[in-house]
């Protein structure tokens, strides 16, 4: 198993709490994750059963679910596409009677179950035919040994099923002190060795001690066993820690290297503690996107930092057109992810109602990376279609008439008393959020930090006591 990797402890009562314990002491760093409302003393509360496995799952965290395995099963299920990518997932029975290694077997399930077997003080119900009758697992070696080919282990392992003998080459007690049909003429061949080589079909080769920790420092390709990177391209949503999705707190815990403007950095708090950080001025995305894929090319597990969602005028479309301009050989295996994250449109919509609820779009007023007429076409055409607007990047320094501009395009298709939300420093210190009307937005209410919410005609404000809240009818009549 992985040692690197916590495993996530999940219970959904707190009958289950006591046991979930027990098993995170053994485990430095793991967390517990309990239903919200029927759990309590946990680390993290969850409200969806769901989508909290399925996270943690899709980040390749090591599941223990402290509840039946049907349900674990069935809510996987649709995540199942590579066996030899799949993290360890174990049930165990509530009361801690029983624990069952379901997934994992070639990332160290069954290992993974002996160590909580032993801290429940019950022995595991492994299945595996080969752990059970060789008492070792060929594809999820110990601690301290790499196994370089592991495309070649299926094919072994049914041959060794199947009677076949072992020429064990080099020194490794796990494998001496095992049940294996270990023959000095064996037809297969299990090597233990520091020559990184180019092994056979019918050959296992196991590199020790220094090999197996050097590359251990590096991400693994599976298919050649050679080092591979890896490149997390992630949303922190606005600025608040709990707007933040718990798939891009695992793939931030997991990283060896960030790449970011310095001030969503910092966004991130302490999960950036340990990490090498790689600063750069926020003007620079072309720059800062090749620098992160030069440090992936390298084996490193490097994750580029976006505020909001990385999707949305961020960082994804800038790795994604370094990578196509510049067709560098070393980058085609990187192992790219994009993890979203909550947009500023999406929290200024939340904290003022929902004045997304029907037909929207996104318009960026920067004409820095398009010209203005393009950008005064579409306000012309979304305006005419009634669709509500949300303005990124609206004012700044040097940019201060397009939003002036804009409001004109819109005077001539919307009424002035149209609701218009301006959300800024949202999540973070100095976060506000006020309705104004159209014929009241000007550019001096607006920066590089706020995000502008334009309603259409169908976009209404209410009064709730003192509250005032924003949403868009889901009803759409034209007559009105």
């Amino acid at each position: 198993m992985n040692t690197r990797v916590v495993p996530g402890v999940v219970v959904l009562s707190q009958n289950s709490v006591m046991v979930g314990r027990k098993i995170t002491n053994v485990f430095p760093g793991a967390k517990l994750y309990g239903l919200v409302n029927r759990t309590h003393d946990v680390d993290i509360s969850f409200s969806n059963f769901g989508e909290t496995v399925r996270e943690l799952f899709a980040a390749g965290t090591p599941i223990i679910g402290i509840c039946a395995a049907g349900i674990l099963i069935r809510t996987i299920a649709p995540l199942l596409t590579d066996k030899g990518q799949e993290p360890p997932v174990l049930a165990v029975a509530e009361d801690g009677s029983a624990v069952v290694p379901l997934l994992g077997g070639l990332n160290g399930v069954n290992d993974l179950a002996r160590q909580v077997g032993e801290a429940l003080n019950i022995k595991p119900a492994i299945t595996t035919t080969g752990d059970i009758r060789f008492h070792t697992a060929l594809l999820s070696p110990p601690s301290g040994y790499h196994l370089a080919n592991p495309e070649h282990g299926k094919k072994f392992i049914a041959d060794l099923l199947a009677g076949g003998k072992v020429r064990l080459e080099g020194t490794a007690p796990w494998l001496s002190e095992s049940n294996l049909p270990i023959d000095e003429n064996g037809e297969l061949i299990i090597q233990v060795t520091e020559n990184l080589g180019n092994p056979s079909s019918n050959c296992l080769v196991y590199h020790p001690a220094k090999i197996a920790i050097a590359i251990s420092t590096k991400i693994i390709n599976p298919t050649t066993g050679q080092p591979q990177g890896k490149l997390a391209i992630i949303g922190t949503g606005p600025g608040a820690s709990q707007w933040m999705s718990l798939q891009v707190k695992e793939i931030l815990e997991a990283a060896t290297d960030l790449v970011g403007y310095k001030t969503y950095i910092n966004l991130i708090g302490h999960l950036a503690d340990g990490k090498r950080v790689h600063e750069s001025d926020n003007r620079v995305e072309a720059e800062r996107a090749y620098q992160a894929l030069e440090l992936a090319a390298e084996g490193k597990y490097v994750v580029v930092v976006s505020s909001g969602d990385p999707g949305i005028y961020a960082m994804a479309a800038a790795v994604f057109e370094v990578l196509e301009q510049y067709h560098q050989p070393e980058w085609q295996t990187i192992d790219i992810q994009v993890a979203p994250g909550i947009s500023a449109m999406q929290a200024a919509a939340a904290r003022i109602g929902a004045p997304l609820g029907h037909d929207f779009c996104v318009i960026s007023l920067s004409d820095i990376l398009k010209p203005w007429e393009i950008i005064a076409q579409r306000i012309t055409a979304a305006a005419i279609s009634d669709f509500v607007i949300a303005f990124y990047n609206p004012v700044s320094k040097e940019r201060t008439w397009q939003l002036a501009a804009a409001k004109k395009i819109l005077m001539e298709h919307r009424k002035p008393h149209t609701p218009v939300v301006l959300g800024r420093n949202l999540g973070r210190k100095g976060e506000e959020v006020k309705v104004i009307t159209l014929e009241e937005l000007e550019p001096a209410l607006a920066d590089m930090r706020t995000v502008i919410i334009i309603g259409s005609s169908h976009t209404r404000q209410i009064q709730q006591d003192n509250h005032i809240w924003v949403y868009t009818s889901r009803r759409y009549n034209s007559e009105e």
